[in-house]
């Protein structure tokens, strides 16, 4: 039996339909509210709308929980690589051998970039950010391949599915190496996805590269930990940018642009400045914490809690065990991430940070991963970028299958009304 809320406006009762989902979430359906009534909502920053039914990512932020097609983070972090995942996420199942070797063999045949790129490449100043950088190349993409998608072609999708998981590595890479005044370099398709990744970011020109377990191991889990997260702000701006019938790379170069706000994909790039800020001071740990308890305190711990989980950050449980290896295996020495150590571990066991279930978050643990690796800092949103591809694409495929309407939010007016027009000699 079909359940309904019902609205009482001006002595007249309305009734929308309650819709669940599959995991008991309850929403109600008011696409004819304005219609019926003449209302409309206001929902800053829509953190209680909808704004679509989709099969690919839950998470549930009250109980820690993120799965990718229903199957746990947990699970697809231990067993899968990032290309099975990215299969999973963009297709809707995990691949079988041949299916995964023939994504595998077509991407390869697509790692080329056009060498005009290069052009638009060397025009950036080596002071660029990397995030600037990359979501122009994205776009750029598009000049090079102007062909109009057909979505209800099978064959077209894929092609431009396979193009851009191709492509988009390439630029990451050549991004890192334009900021280190590195030789641009191509994929190696002898290697798996992921350690040709880690070989275009970390191949010198003067060195033969050898790829190291604990280093791809890293990469792989960041990647998979990143491949999506429901309805954040750059995937519903690549949904959005999409529902006009923008192209699929122009899409995501939109949402790497959302992604680069500090408050989004930035966020780990802030935990290291803020341990950077704290050795500059001394390296008092304990002063610090004082100072993000005090409220009157303008000092906020970057890293500690997350605006979905109200537990402990479920990709946050995976990726601390990788930052543990990376950090005893490598041997690192560095007196920035021991400050992250000491603060991870003192933080842990104070009772304000405990009771408010301010744990340290994925963005925490990647941060003192990205700087372990050598990846500088302003590298790091690239790198969630990168990891993020396969969720942008899955959404932007399913919100054009499903011909979901043109984004087009409503607002409440409150400028001035009916002023009179006077003359610039009299204003």
């Amino acid at each position: 039996m079909e359940k309904f809320v019902k609205l009482i406006y001006d002595d007249k009762s309305f009734e929308f339909p309650l819709i669940k989902g599959s995991q008991n979430e309850k929403a109600i359906d008011i696409k004819n509210l304005r219609k019926e009534t003449g209302l409309i909502t206001l929902d800053p920053g829509y953190k209680n709308s909808g704004s679509c039914k989709s099969e690919i990512t839950f998470l549930d932020g009250e109980k820690g929980v993120l799965k990718y097609r229903g199957y746990s983070i947990e699970d697809l972090a231990k067993k899968s690589s990032f290309l099975e995942v990215s299969y999973l996420l963009i297709f809707g199942n995990l691949p079988t051998k041949d299916q995964l070797s023939k994504f595998k063999t077509d991407i390869d045949n697509e790692s080329i970039i056009d060498e005009d790129l290069k052009v638009i490449l060397k025009s950036f100043p080596k002071s660029s950010h990397p995030m600037g950088i990359l979501a122009s190349l994205t776009s750029a993409l598009t000049a090079f391949n102007p062909t109009a998608l057909d979505i209800k072609s099978e064959d077209e999708m894929y092609k431009a599915i396979v193009m851009i998981m191709a492509k988009f590595p390439i630029l990451c890479a050549w991004t890192q190496r334009k900021v280190k005044g590195l030789p641009l370099n191509y994929s190696d398709i002898s290697i798996s996805y992921i350690e040709n990744i880690t070989k275009m970011f970390f191949k010198k020109p003067n060195q033969e590269y050898r790829n190291n377990k604990i280093i791809n191991s890293a990469i792989d889990k960041l990647l998979i930990l990143h491949a999506d997260h429901e309805q954040n702000c750059s995937t519903s701006t690549v949904r959005i940018v999409g529902s006009s019938y923008a192209g699929l790379f122009a899409s995501i170069s939109a949402g790497i642009s959302a992604l680069w706000g500090r408050l989004h994909g930035g966020a780990n790039q802030a935990v290291i400045e803020m341990l950077e800020n704290i050795k500059a001071d001394g390296g008092d740990i304990s002063r610090y914490l004082k100072k993000a308890k005090d409220k009157n305190d303008p000092f906020r711990l970057m890293g500690f809690g997350h605006r979905v989980y109200k537990n402990f950050d479920p990709r946050a449980r995976i990726i601390k065990k990788t930052a543990d290896e990376v950090l005893s295996k490598l041997g690192i020495d560095d007196p920035v991430l021991d400050i992250a150590k000491n603060l991870e571990k003192i933080a842990l066991k104070d009772s304000y940070f405990v009771d408010r279930k301010l744990y340290p978050n994925v963005d925490f643990y990647s941060g003192i991963i990205y700087r372990a690796l050598g990846i500088p800092t302003e590298m790091f949103t690239v790198m969630f970028a990168l990891g993020r591809l396969p969720g942008w694409i899955a959404q932007w495929k399913e919100m054009r299958e499903n011909f979901e309407p043109i984004g087009r939010p409503r607002q409440i007016f409150i400028g001035s009304v009916d002023r009179d027009y006077s003359s610039i000699e009299t204003r």
